[in-house]
């Protein structure tokens, strides 16, 4: 099956000398014949504080569907809200809705979240030197129970309006180890529930155990294994290098293709095998300095990657 090729839009807004618009994003993208975007939704480009109006989302909608372009999902803004530590989950659900409703507005059929807080948020590891203070820590087992019962009303109420939730595990937040993968997957337990496979972080998780509280944890297998587990249960796929290092953003470095130390033929035909509901795939380069003169030589190596394994 060929692969529609899309990247995300965040790319262009941090730690670049200037954030590039969201329409010049849009016309590079179409000129470099990317098949698509994926939606950053926050800062100067869209969003649904910024636009409130169905006609003010129609219009930027129109942005990319009339250059014969789609988008591949939203990366919603949930940074403000505690999904961990909040007592109830009313105002992340509020958002969360909130957000929904744009990707409905926009034709949007996949929605990212993440856990929001940091890794050490939960509970006391004994003996352990956290590497940054962090306050109003909570025990493993409630905070586990407090973000799979969020994320399966999210599921369940975006399951209603055809949008499927993907959960980016990363070391920049919390429940990023193996274990806690599978765990959140049994706890939400929804087929609406999936995975935002991202081979960078998945790098970061499964073979460097980078930012995990207690004793690190890895797998034999590296992103390969990871993989083969969560078979089925991918519902994005993000491509990008690795050289297992973390950012100043406290998560994964995205170097791009041909600049990290991934060997994707380790690990392309088990990602493959694992399957996902669609044919995108998409281009991370989140935080990577001077992202837009990068993007032209990642896509080429995504369709290369694309014309060897599918």
């Amino acid at each position: 099956m060929s692969k529609r090729i899309s990247i995300g839009t965040w790319a262009f807004l941090f730690n670049q000398e200037k954030p590039i618009e969201f329409e010049d994003v849009v016309i590079g993208l179409h000129e470099l014949e990317f098949d698509g975007l994926e939606l950053g939704g926050f800062d100067i480009h869209p969003n649904p504080d910024l636009l409130k109006t169905k006609e003010e989302r129609s219009a930027v909608r129109n942005l990319w569907e009339s250059r014969g372009m789609g988008c591949s999902g939203l990366a919603a803004d949930l940074w403000s809200e505690r999904l961990i530590t909040a007592p109830d989950n009313q105002s992340y659900l509020a958002t969360f809705r909130k957000n929904l409703q744009f990707c409905n507005d926009l034709g949007i059929n996949v929605i990212r979240v993440d856990t929001t807080e940091d890794p050490w948020i939960l509970g006391d590891v004994a003996g352990e030197t956290k590497p940054e203070q962090v306050t109003g820590q909570v025990d493993y087992d409630i905070a586990l129970k407090r973000v799979c019962d969020t994320w399966k009303r999210c599921a369940q109420e975006a399951a209603d309006t055809g949008v499927r939730v993907v959960w980016e595990f990363e070391p920049g937040f919390a429940f990023n180890k193996p274990s806690d993968i599978f765990r959140v997957l049994d706890g939400v337990g929804d087929d609406n529930f999936m995975l935002m496979f991202d081979t960078c972080h998945a790098d970061n998780v499964a073979v460097h155990g980078q930012r995990q509280p207690g004793q690190s944890e890895t797998l034999p297998g590296g992103i390969r294994e990871l993989a083969e587990r969560v078979k089925g249960k991918i519902g994005r796929l993000h491509l990008i290098d690795s050289d297992g290092t973390i950012n100043e953003h406290k998560t994964s470095t995205h170097p791009p293709f041909g600049e990290g130390n991934l060997n994707f033929d380790e690990f392309m035909p088990a990602l493959v095998e694992a399957g996902c509901p669609d044919d995108w795939w998409t281009i991370d380069l989140c935080f990577w300095p001077n992202a837009w003169e990068a993007t032209a030589r990642c896509k080429a190596a995504l369709v290369d990657l694309a014309e060897k394994y599918t």
